[in-house]
């Protein structure tokens, strides 16, 4: 069983003092970026990329990332809880019961459940990780130009069509992504594209630039836009000499949370991943679960009354999904996720390309990043529930000032990367752009998405066509190809099947995408 001697490799790197040290950093920015609202994971990678850049070795920027992501996850159902502000979209399901039980009170046994179950899905979807991210790895050498064609295809499409409010907007937003990515000389002919004969442009747009641009800065002007109606209320903890879960909150619990990690675990690993499905999944099947069960009467057991299933389980599946998420990043470099986008562009700042050789070229710190979310995801159970009081002061920092802050950070960090005044304006105008974007419902993702993957679906797309000599039946033939654009397919239709189900039933969309019976 090599992947065991190749893990306890990753422990001998991660537990190293330097190494420990920038875990414990990324769990605990991670969690302070996650408390305050509006600030997630992509916008703190984002804003740490052109540091990092500057370090001798990547694994410990890496395991920090990794403990950025982990921690905002964590810190992020605290602000949902209490503030009934979730700073991500993944958060909005543990917001729904979370807050209800703040209100009633109840607010630790929220916060606890939300953090050991945490803790509970990201250990078992790390364990899947460690066991099927190198034979899925060693799967994907075989594919072909026509499969990675297919599979770009597939996951800028199906990430497109199931984030986001319409399908329509996901698609302008992708389409923008593409666009972008053109720009600059091509990678074959070296013909200037969409340039305007600037020679600022003839390098493309970094994706740093565009990272930073879109979430830093447009994400600072979108909250500035809206800060007289973010809530300033917290909700109280409740009594200090009262415990955290009772015998009745585990016994109600450990179950959602086995639950949430089987749903979040293998939907973050599928092209179309992500946390935003499987949680809402998860918390649609603990509802309907908890209706159809005769057992729990109480009232404070009632799903939109503070039931503590409608927590448990959605955060578990939400940190399930990182895990799952890693392994089409890695062994693919395919990213499902705004977040796991970022990732990859600092993969390849460091020139180091995920995929199917990223075990073999790079394969101590694969392994030290996958040892290092066994390590993370301890530190955070330890954050989460002695430093709770603490996380909620970090509340009351002044939005203004906070804001502010990440505006000046972002600015020296591209001109730190690029030392080009001009690079720094066309991080604004992009920021500008993505307040555009956020204050008309248009999802961030899908330009991120085509930014990387729109250059290399384009590559492997000439590639499939030189090796076949010109014909296109390269890309109907072979049924690896043809299995990844149906699924494509599929996922442009996907959104529009509760619609169409329900037509058939004569019943409601919404009624049925949350179970209710007529």
């Amino acid at each position: 069983m090599s992947f065991l001697s190749d893990l306890l490799g990753g422990f001998a790197t991660v537990l190293s003092p330097e190494n420990l040290l920038y875990a414990a950093i990324g769990v605990t920015v991670g969690t302070f970026v996650g408390v305050l609202p509006g600030i997630g994971p992509a916008l703190t990678i984002a804003l740490l990329l052109p540091i990092t850049f500057s370090l001798d070795s990547p694994t410990g920027a890496f395991i920090m990332f990794a403990g950025i992501y982990y921690g905002a996850m964590y810190g992020g159902s605290t602000t949902s809880i209490l503030l009934n502000t979730p700073g991500e979209s993944a958060s909005v399901a543990s917001a729904i019961e979370g807050h209800q039980m703040a209100r009633r009170g109840r607010a630790k046994a929220a916060l606890a459940t939300a953090a050991i179950g945490s803790f509970v899905a990201g250990t078992i979807s790390t364990i899947g990780l460690t066991l099927f991210a190198e034979p899925v790895a060693s799967l994907a050498v075989t594919f072909r130009a026509s499969d990675y064609f297919a599979l770009a295809v597939l996951a800028m499409v199906s990430v497109t069509a199931l984030v986001g409010r319409s399908l329509v907007r996901g698609l302008m937003s992708l389409s923008l992504g593409l666009f972008i990515g053109l720009i600059g000389l091509d990678q074959l002919t070296g013909q200037a594209r969409f340039t305007w004969d600037s020679m600022q442009l003839f390098e493309g747009i970094d994706i740093v630039i565009v990272i930073v641009g879109l979430f830093a800065v447009g994400e600072t002007l979108h909250v500035a836009a809206r800060l007289g109606r973010l809530p300033e209320t917290v909700a109280p903890l409740g009594p200090s000499g009262k415990g955290w879960m009772s015998r009745e909150d585990w016994s109600r619990s450990w179950r959602p949370w086995l639950r949430g990690t089987a749903v979040g675990f293998p939907f973050g690993a599928l092209p179309a991943g992500g946390a935003d499905i499987p949680t809402f999944l998860s918390y649609t099947f603990e509802k309907n679960l908890s209706q159809r069960s005769q057992k729990i009467k109480s009232d404070k057991a009632q799903f939109g009354k503070g039931a503590i299933e409608g927590v448990a389980g959605p955060e578990a599946a939400n940190n399930a999904a990182f895990s799952g998420v890693l392994i089409p990043l890695l062994t693919l470099g395919i990213p499902t996720s705004a977040t796991a986008a970022v990732m990859l562009a600092s993969f390849q700042g460091f020139d180091i390309q995920p995929g199917p050789q990223l075990f073999e070229k790079s394969s101590t710190l694969v392994w030290a990043l996958i040892a290092s979310l066994y390590i993370g995801n301890l530190m955070l159970l330890v954050l989460n529930l002695p430093l709770i009081r603490i996380w909620i002061k970090v509340l009351k920092i002044p939005r203004p000032s906070l804001y502010a802050g990440i505006l000046v950070f972002a600015t020296l960090g591209v001109y730190a990367v690029s030392g080009s005044v001009d690079q720094v304006l066309i991080a604004y105008g992009v920021g500008v752009l993505g307040f555009f974007m956020r204050r008309y419902e248009f999802p961030i993702a899908p330009v991120i998405l085509g930014v990387i993957l729109g250059p290399m679906m384009e590559l492997q797309f000439r590639r499939a066509l030189t090796v076949s000599n010109g014909d296109l039946s390269v890309f109907y033939t072979r049924p690896l190809t043809v299995a990844l654009l149906a699924l494509a397919a599929v996922a442009i239709v996907l959104p529009y099947l509760p619609r169409i189900i329900a037509k058939a039933r004569g019943r409601s969309a919404k009624r049925l995408a949350f179970g209710e019976d007529d």
